[in-house]
């Protein structure tokens, strides 16, 4: 019998998933992505007001809170039918575009970079030539030899005091590991400044939103009234104080974060040609410059790119219950209809139905239920989302920003297009969007700018708080395009309550199981393209392209009985 790896929990990702991979010899050949948690905000805000929906939809992750508050705010206005002040707008954008530079510079250093830079041998560095190799990437001050020195004996003093803290359990010593060590002393100070740059960075959120987590938001515009002569209210100050973060970010991704990017790719270019495994791309749209109901005036357009075309681009209609549907057909819940029905989440339904072994178990029972995810379907089709369906998008749109980077890039990796559909792809679609958001970041804050000087301030759609205006029943679908993919919350309103409520998150398009047809979700078949393991027993190679799609299987709470006992445990085997 052949092999199977099991890596449960996967690590470096929010919440908690399961990887089992099939080995034909030392070469993958089926992949299973099982998520092991449940979700069960949708049943928990039925019957509630629906604008107080995004204060509960917020907490559907501890990490992803803007943007499920967001898309919620959106499904009741989009029910609704209510436009929110250009202001309101701009601030959403500002507030998105920061969780976006935050999120994915997070993820390259702390979660992803690891993958592909040994932090224990980076004490073979010399600090004077990571200092020149820094240099000749650009002009960040922070590389000197006496600074690469300093983060070289901190590294000394983990590393000898047996204890790794925040680097341990590592495959430390893998031959796929390719960078010389003065790359690696670079990237892992990079990675301490960049714990430091995102404390800055978050201050944004806290300006428009109060807080970060979990940002306060309003259905109909921003919470974020504009006073030039409060203390209270977004001021001269508190702008100032915004001009200042956008510098930050913007300076962190042109001197750091693009350049680390380049210089890994650099080393690793055979990872440009394995881990896509779809072909199949899907992008919500989002980032308006005047409204959501303006699709034209998105930053990311909205779309869907089938095989590889990137000479057509698919409609994509949120609302139409032939394009989405989710199954359940290797997911633990059950449909009134059946397992093998496809419901759009208009009508979706959230059944937990547990099927699986008792836990603690060695091997999924893949012909069966393996996952608390659903499977999410356009017309039928396995889809990916996140940046690569995005900057993929914009440039099978012909977004002249997006050609231009992304044909730089391409040319000093000597590399053609098709490169990008692969795991070192996702991984530098990530970093293009990240240069193309900074810079947009000050477009948008220079309108609110020019908006407040000449005299509109106004922040809040104030109609909206009329509910005898509301119709007995309506319906919306409030998406937007979080940093990890298309995100969807729908929502039914009967008598001024919520009937319904359903959201498909990125990392369920993504990490989903097999459906009724038996097609595999992206995780699954990414792994399936070319993935060969120098070392079965340390599976580097899975953790690269699995930590490419930035999981984050959060969007869940832990599943209990009756008496509040947890009925799954994960526990690590060594």
């Amino acid at each position: 019998m052949s092999e199977r790896i099991v890596i449960d929990p996967i690590t470096r990702i929010e919440g908690h998933l399961r990887i089992e991979a099939q080995m034909d010899g030392n070469r993958v050949g089926q992949a299973y992505s099982s998520g092991t948690m449940v979700r069960g905000i949708e049943t928990i805000l039925k019957g509630r007001d629906p604008r107080d929906a995004w204060a509960y939809a917020q907490r559907i992750c501890g990490v992803c809170t803007l943007v499920h508050g967001i898309a919620s705010i959106r499904a009741v206005e989009d029910a609704l039918n209510y436009e929110i002040p250009k202001n309101a707008q701009l601030i959403r954008n500002l507030m998105i575009g920061a969780q976006y530079i935050h999120d994915h510079v997070m993820h390259f250093y702390h979660l992803h970079a690891l993958d592909w830079v040994d932090v224990v041998a980076a004490l073979k560095a010399d600090p004077k030539a990571t200092s020149e190799l820094a240099q000749s990437l650009s002009s960040w001050p922070q590389s000197s030899p006496g600074y690469f020195s300093d983060t070289k004996k901190r590294l000394a003093d983990f590393v000898e005091s047996g204890q790794l803290g925040i680097f341990a359990n590592g495959y430390w010593g893998h031959e796929q590991y390719k960078l010389p060590p003065e790359a690696n002393l670079m990237a892992v100070a990079h990675y301490l400044e960049a714990l430091v740059w995102q404390r800055d960075v978050v201050k944004l959120h806290a300006i428009f939103g109060g807080k970060n987590p979990h940002p306060n938001f309003l259905v109909g515009g921003v919470a974020s009234p504009i006073d030039l002569n409060s203390d209270s209210a977004i001021n001269a100050k508190r702008l100032a104080q915004i001009q200042e973060v956008i510098d930050k970010m913007r300076q962190f991704v042109d001197q750091v974060y693009l350049p680390d990017t380049l210089a890994v790719a650099s080393f690793y270019k055979d990872w440009f040609k394995r881990g896509e495994g779809l072909g199949n791309f899907l992008c919500y749209g989002d980032l308006p410059a005047t409204s959501m109901s303006d699709p034209d005036s998105y930053l990311f357009p909205s779309g869907v790119i089938l095989d590889r075309d990137l000479s057509r681009v698919h409609e994509i209609d949120l609302h139409d219950k032939a394009q989405i549907q989710e199954y359940v057909a290797h997911s633990w819940y059950q449909y009134g209809a059946g397992k093998h029905a496809g419901l759009h989440p208009y009508e979706g339904e959230t059944n937990l139905d547990y099927t699986g072994p008792e836990p603690p178990f060695d091997h999924l029972v893949v012909e069966d239920p393996y996952s608390w995810m659903k499977s999410p379907r356009w017309r039928d089709k396995a889809m990916e989302v996140g940046p690569l369906a995005r900057v993929l998008l914009m440039y099978a749109k012909g977004h002249a920003a997006t050609r231009e980077l992304a044909g730089s890039v391409l040319k000093q990796l000597d590399l053609p297009i098709e490169a990008l559909f692969s795991t070192l792809g996702r991984t530098a679609a990530r970093t293009l969007e990240t240069k193309l958001l900074a810079d947009t970041m000050q477009e948008w804050f220079d309108s609110l700018i020019s908006n407040i000087k000449s005299g509109d301030t106004r922040t809040f759609n104030e109609r909206l708080w009329e509910p005898a205006t509301w119709p007995k029943r309506c319906q919306g679908a409030g998406f937007m395009e979080a940093p990890r993919g298309a995100l969807g919350h729908w929502i039914v309103i009967e008598d001024k309550k919520i009937a319904n409520y359903q959201a498909i998150v990125p990392s369920t398009w993504n990490a989903g199981p097999r459906d009724a047809l038996g097609q595999a979700g992206a995780y699954e078949a990414a792994l399936q393209d070319n993935h060969t393991l120098a070392d079965t027993s340390q599976p580097l190679e899975i953790l690269r392209t699995i930590h490419s799609f930035d999981p984050c299987i959060a969007c869940a709470v832990h599943l209990m009985d009756e008496a509040g006992e947890e009925l799954i445990s994960i526990k690590v085997t060594e």
